[in-house]
């Protein structure tokens, strides 16, 4: 080989190395706006989202709001929490607990009532008399 097809070699490498250059340069640019595609879109959808968690935060409230105005017997410290399904769990147990403190209020009152006006008048007894004062009783409640 002469020195001029040597250098003729080396020139069609380069060509062909800066060509494959030029095409990886190419696929580099393709594939960073691509990603920034892709962020800008992940953005976006972030976005999105913590639009819908505010959303939806605020839908839980008005919906907490309306379970306390339907359940005024319930204390407002026994509901909680984040989601409808959270807070209408924490109702059927704040239900029961109130249920059950006023089921054992009625029954300490029950046993502490006293009933309302004087007791009944019962007739006097009369089975520690003689049949003598018993007869002279009888005949004087007659004449009355």
């Amino acid at each position: 080989m002469t020195e001029e097809t040597k250098d003729a070699e080396r020139e069609v490498e380069v060509q062909g190395d800066e060509e494959r250059e030029m095409d990886w340069k190419a696929v580099n640019e393709e594939l960073q706006g691509r990603i920034a595609q892709l962020e800008e879109s992940i953005a976006s959808r972030d976005r999105e989202l913590a639009a819908f968690k505010d959303s939806l935060a605020g839908a839980v409230a008005k919906y907490r709001a309306a379970v306390m105005t339907s359940a005024p017997g319930v204390p407002e410290e026994l509901l909680k929490g984040e989601t409808v399904e959270e807070i209408e769990a924490s109702l059927e147990l704040a239900q029961g607990i109130v249920a059950k403190v006023r089921q054992q209020f009625e029954s300490d009152l029950a046993a502490r009532s006293v009933p309302a006006g004087a007791p009944p008048r019962t007739p006097p007894d009369l089975s520690a008399l003689p049949p003598g004062e018993k007869i002279a009783y009888a005949l004087a409640r007659q004449q009355t």
